[in-house]
């Protein structure tokens, strides 16, 4: 007999636990730096356009298969298709897609505690940039700090899930999400007395041609994934908490919009500083823990702005961190009966120690052979698994099985149940049978390699000049 499911207490602690899930890292750290290689404006444009029309359906999706089931991923594939294993394999591919990334991803937000804690003791001063940027280096080859702090993180975010939905998760995701917004616009506010605040809002919403390649776009949706934490069993998981009158078109909108607005919200406090002292905005995934430091100990009052910096670059990653061990721990709630408080001590401890090797890579104290063998560290491995096979794949199979697979009848329902949007039901239909997957299909080809873009864009052009 399936145990009574906990719920939100309010749709606004829905709200903010999902949004804050969604916002992580994303936005703060991968947003500023793919947006800088793929030269802004026109990149921000489509990046916006694959949020609303191709994310957000997928989003709805995951949303109502979550409601109308009750359970865990796996657990909702399993009764909605019949106990299919080729459908349950869906669900199991978002747990293992959110404990694989957890695994690493406690590993960056663990950088990110320590430089809360370099930056209070000004590690910065009387030292050159080279010197400032070099620190990082030092930290990543550091076996045992950076296992310290692999290890700290971890247990904060179990420390949360630990208390379950209402007094865990929704409790502890109102002050971060609030918080995290507070810091963002107090930065952003700051950004705006700087001499390179109009470059930098230039270089985010200005289209400029010359800087766009056409694979720019399938980046762009990718990003959209990212941010969306789609085809990761996160919103799945979430859904199964909502209760039957919640508004979910709505609902999907709304953390949308908050996507987006706190990405550019990013965007507008990074880039000001970068091209207030002449950086490249295409610094690449460095961008923060390298460039920064160097920029803020140019700045007066370096202290407070290094130290708001990585506190919110922390509280974005926590509130993704949540959400990634709760998918995990709510499958062997609902697959094996175990009490949530066994359940999360486990994930947590399996991922902490399926992080070591990555948390090790720069280290050659394990796997020493591994980028000789594959080419890249075990971090880069696990990373590039996850974002370019595990998290499409996912996306692209919720997106058949809700499109093609369940009642139609049975989705309606479900989709207009508790809202007034009723007439956004053949748009969503559409969208989610036909736009969404041909376009993840193109993420997966192109991120492969089977196929490369800009190739036939340039040679159709040098074609039409014949």
């Amino acid at each position: 007999m399936q145990k009574q499911r906990e719920h939100w207490s309010s749709h606004l602690g829905f709200i903010l636990a999902a949004a804050g899930s969604a916002i992580g890292l994303g936005t703060l750290w991968k947003f500023p730096y793919v947006t800088g290689e793929n030269g802004g404006g026109l990149f921000v444009f489509i990046y916006i356009l694959c949020t609303f029309f191709i994310g957000v359906p997928v989003f709805i999706a995951e949303l109502i298969l979550g409601r109308k089931a009750q359970r865990g991923a796996v657990g909702i594939f399993a009764s909605l298709a019949n106990n299919s294993a080729a459908w349950k394999t869906v669900g199991w591919l978002g747990v293992a897609s959110s404990f694989l990334i957890m695994s690493f991803y406690s590993i960056l937000a663990g950088w990110g505690l320590n430089y809360i804690f370099m930056s209070l003791s000004q590690f910065y001063k009387d030292r050159t940039a080279q010197e400032i940027s070099g620190v990082f280096d030092i930290l990543a080859s550091s076996a045992d700090i950076t296992l310290f702090w692999h290890f700290l993180f971890t247990a904060l975010t179990a420390a949360v899930v630990y208390r379950g939905i209402r007094q865990g998760i929704e409790y502890w995701s109102r002050f971060m999400t609030i918080g995290l917004l507070i810091i963002l616009l107090s930065m952003c506010a700051y950004a705006f007395t700087l001499p390179g605040f109009r470059e930098g809002v230039n270089f985010i919403f200005y289209p400029d041609l010359s800087r766009f390649k056409p694979s720019a776009a399938i980046d762009a949706l990718g990003l959209s994934f990212f941010t969306l934490s789609l085809g990761q069993g996160i919103m799945l998981t979430y859904g199964s908490y909502m209760r039957r009158g919640d508004n979910i078109p709505k609902t999907a909108v709304i953390i949308g919009v908050m996507i987006v607005l706190i990405s550019l919200l990013a965007g507008l406090m990074i880039f000001p500083i970068i091209f207030s002292f002449g950086f490249a905005p295409e610094a690449g995934p460095g961008l923060v823990f390298k460039t920064l430091p160097v920029l803020f100990a140019q700045l007066p009052g370096a202290l407070f702005i290094s130290t708001a910096f990585f506190v919110l670059f922390v509280f974005t990653a926590l509130t993704s961190a949540v959400a990634l061990i709760e998918v995990v721990t709510a499958n062997f709630t609902d697959l094996l009966g175990w009490s949530r408080q066994k359940a999360v001590l486990i994930v947590s401890i399996s991922c902490f120690i399926f992080g070591i090797p990555s948390a090790l890579s720069n280290t050659n104290t394990l796997f020493a052979n591994w980028p000789a063998i594959y080419g890249k560290t075990f971090f880069q491995t696990i990373d590039d698994l996850v974002t370019l096979w595990f998290l499409p794949i996912g996306g692209l199979l919720v997106s058949i099985f809700t499109g093609w697979v369940l009642d139609k009848e049975l989705a309606k329902e479900e989709f207009s149940s508790g809202t007034t949007m009723r007439w956004l039901w053949h748009p969503w239909i559409f969208f989610i049978r036909w736009v969404a997957p041909i376009a993840i299909v193109f993420i997966i080809l192109q991120q492969s390699g089977l196929i490369d873009i800009d190739t036939y864009f340039s040679q159709r052009k040098v074609i039409s000049h014949l």
